[in-house]
C-alpha cells in the first residue's frame, strides 16, 4: 500500500441547489479536526460564482453556466495536487463538484469512480423538479445529459459508464416517483438492498475489484454524506429512510483505501445547518479521519 501525502481543497458550492447550507461543510469538517488527524496541508479555499434563483431557459439546469465555468478551476486546482504527488480531499459542497473532479483526471488519463451516495444522482432536468444538478452529476459526469454540462472542454464523457461502481444508493422510489431516466446497463450498480444481501465487506470488495482492472489508472472516491442511515445523518437536504451505518461506511471506504488505487477523495452534502449538536458531522469526520490513517500506516 502507498503511503499517502493528504491534500485539502476547499470547494464549497451550491451551484447544484436550491438551498444553502452545505457551503458551511468544509469549515465544519476542518473544525472537528480532519486535516489535523491526519496530518493534510490545507490546500486553499475556491472562490464560487453566484447563485441564480432560476434554472437556465436552456437546459433547465439551476445556474448550468456558472457549474460548466467553475469546474475546469476545480480540476485546476486539484491537478497541482495530483502533480505535487499529493491524495487530493476535496471537501464539497453539493454533489456537482464531481463534476471539477473528474475533469482534473480525465485530462491526465482513465480513471474509475466509486459513487457512494444515497442516490444515484442520473436524472435528466426534465425530470429534477428544481431544476437542481446535484440530482444529475453522475448522468453528466457519465456523458448523459445537457452538452454545456457533459462535454466540458470536449471531454466527454468525463468518466466512462462501465468505469463507475455506484455503491449504496437507495432512491430507488424518487427516482420512478419523478420520472428518473433508467440507469444505463453498463454502469456497475450495487445497491442498498444489494450491500444487506452481500455484505459491505462484499459489496466493496467486488466494486473495487472492477476499478483495479489494469485498463484503468486508478479510481476516485465520491462520498455523500446522505449515503448514511437517516437516523445518524440528518444533516442532509434530501432525506431517505435508511443507509448505511457508520461502520459499514467506514469498512467500506478502508477497503477502498487498501487497494492502493484510489487517487483522491471528495465529500458533499453534510450541512452544518441542520446538525443543530453537530453529533453527524463529528460522526463523519471520524469514519474518514479513520480510513485515511489506515492507508497511513
Amino acid at each position: 500500500m502507498p503511503t499517502y501525502s493528504y491534500a485539502i481543497l476547499e470547494a464549497p458550492s451550491t451551484l447544484g441547489l436550491a438551498s444553502e447550507g452545505v457551503e458551511r461543510l468544509p469549515e465544519q469538517l476542518l473544525e472537528f479536526g480532519l486535516a489535523d488527524r491526519v496530518n493534510a496541508r490545507r490546500a486553499g479555499r475556491l472562490a464560487v460564482p453566484p447563485r441564480q434563483p432560476t434554472p437556465d431557459a436552456k437546459t433547465g439546469v439551476l445556474n448550468a453556466g456558472a457549474i460548466a465555468r467553475w469546474s475546469p478551476k476545480l480540476a485546476d486546482a486539484m491537478e497541482m495536487l495530483l502533480d505535487a504527488g499529493e491524495f487530493p480531499i476535496v471537501l464539497g459542497g453539493d454533489c456537482t463538484i464531481l463534476l471539477g473532479s473528474m475533469l482534473a483526471l480525465k485530462r491526465r488519463g482513465r480513471y474509475g469512480l466509486l459513487f457512494i451516495d444515497g442516490n444515484a444522482d442520473f436524472f435528466q432536468p426534465e425530470a429534477e423538479p428544481n431544476g437542481e444538478g446535484a440530482s444529475m452529476d453522475l448522468a453528466w459526469a457519465t456523458g448523459n445529459g445537457p452538452t454545456l454540462l457533459t462535454d466540458i472542454e470536449g471531454r466527454r464523457p468525463l468518466v466512462r459508464l462501465d468505469d463507475v461502481v455506484a455503491l449504496a444508493y437507495r432512491d430507488h422510489k424518487d427516482q420512478e416517483g419523478f420520472g428518473s431516466q433508467p440507469l444505463p446497463k453498463e454502469l456497475k450498480t450495487l445497491d442498498l438492498p444489494a450491500v444487506r444481501k452481500m455484505g459491505i465487506e462484499a459489496a466493496t470488495r467486488e466494486a473495487v475489484d472492477h476499478l483495479k482492472r489494469p485498463e484503468l489508472e486508478g479510481f476516485f472516491i465520491h462520498l455523500d454524506a446522505d449515503c448514511l442511515d437517516d437516523a445518524i445523518m440528518p444533516a442532509v437536504d434530501f432525506r431517505v429512510p435508511g443507509g448505511l451505518s457508520w461502520d459499514e461506511l467506514g469498512t467500506g471506504l478502508r477497503i477502498a483505501m487498501a487497494s492502493g488505487k484510489a487517487v483522491g477523495l471528495e465529500v458533499t452534502i453534510y450541512n452544518p445547518r441542520l446538525d443543530e449538536d453537530g453529533s453527524a458531522g463529528r460522526g463523519l469526520a471520524d469514519v474518514v479521519v479513520a480510513a485515511l490513517k489506515t492507508a497511513q500506516r
